[in-house]
């Protein structure tokens, strides 16, 4: 059969042996697993000689076909086993190198002891909780496992509401028998501001940090399990002046003096007026800008009147942030799933914080 030049025929039989035995040559000189998969691909990939030779069978007279197919079929294979022979002698060969360089000898005496780290999201927390104490507020903290009263209702959360149906919001199973177990994990800490105002004296000034629960996937910038820090106060004359105050001393704490906040008009069944609180900070990831934050706002009468105080007489303000979201933008964090995954050398990053 003619071929054009440098091409191998199917059917020029010691044109064949003659690759066959290169490329056993070449695969018995590779020394490394890098190096035989140059072999392989010069040999056996699409390119090949012995490739192209096959690919030319359909174009042979049906006569030479069969010949040909018994020229190239064997000769294929002896080379595949020959690679495949090879690599078992080079991974073993690798494997027994690793244990050897490896090696460790437990035997040797040492006083290195590493050290572990505490986790950034409790640091957070504790440097979150002591600025409000050091305002005179203080700490409260309530059941993770809270009642639809007091994590909805009471919160001014219609029923209708799409933040109380299953795909926001884990419910717990009724006990045997009963329809409803009227059970939540609570999906904010907004409930144990419910419970502060009712059994506390006014004025109150609290900071509820604490760990919350909703439907979310979890990924780079979202987890259904994460933690909050809510503050509240309530007291005669409050206004959005004292909270934006509050919430500018707050980002100043957290990112530094040149940090500042903005608030944008939004709405949260449980304030009124509510907003969008954004953070400037020179160290944001990309550059000084803005970024949302969290959501605030006045306290909505009907959350006052449910805990059986006279907004006429008191007025409030609460605020909002995610643990997490505030621990990202403070350390330029890019996925969430860091902080989940119990990875030490992630936490150490941030040393023994006091």
């Amino acid at each position: 059969m003619p071929t054009t030049d440098g091409e191998l025929s199917p059917l020029d039989l010691p044109g064949i042996e003659r690759a066959v035995t290169q490329a056993l040559d070449d695969i018995a000189a590779a020394t490394t697993l890098d190096e035989l998969k140059e072999v392989r691909i010069a040999h056996t990939s699409e390119r090949s000689a012995l490739a192209l030779a096959n690919r030319a069978i359909g174009a042979l007279p049906r006569e030479d076909k069969a010949q040909a197919g018994k020229n190239l079929g064997p000769a294929r294979g002896r080379i595949n086993q020959a690679l495949a022979r090879r690599k078992d002698e080079l991974e073993e060969e690798r494997d027994q190198r690793v244990i050897a360089e490896e090696a460790v000898d437990v035997t040797v005496p040492t006083d290195r002891v590493v050290a572990g780290a505490r986790h950034p999201l409790e640091l957070m927390q504790e440097r979150v909780a002591d600025f409000f104490v050091a305002m005179g507020w203080e700490i409260a903290e309530g059941p993770e496992l809270e009642a639809e009263w007091f994590n909805f209702d009471a919160l001014n959360i219609a029923v209708d509401h799409p933040s109380r149906q299953m795909q926001d919001s884990f419910y717990v199973a009724p006990p045997l028998g009963q329809t409803d177990s009227n059970l939540v994990l609570r999906t904010q800490t907004s409930s144990v501001q419910v419970r502060e105002l009712l059994t506390r004296d006014l004025p109150l000034y609290i900071a509820c940090p604490g760990k919350v629960f909703r439907s979310d996937e979890l990924d780079a910038t979202h987890s259904p399990v994460f933690h909050q820090v809510e503050g509240l106060a309530v007291d005669r004359g409050l206004t959005m002046a004292h909270l934006k105050g509050v919430l500018d001393h707050f980002a100043k704490a957290l990112f530094g003096d040149q940090a500042k906040t903005r608030l944008r008009p939004s709405f949260f069944p449980f304030t009124e007026p509510s907003a969008e609180m954004d953070l400037w900070f020179p160290h944001k990831k990309g550059g000084p800008g803005w970024i949302e934050w969290g959501g605030c706002g006045m306290v909505n009468p009907n959350v006052l009147r449910s805990a059986g105080i006279d907004p006429d007489e008191y007025t409030g303000f609460a605020f909002g942030m995610g643990i997490e979201r505030s621990v990202m933008l403070r350390h330029s964090i890019a996925d969430m799933r860091d902080m989940v995954e119990g990875d030490v050398r992630f936490a150490r990053q941030f040393g023994m914080e006091i």
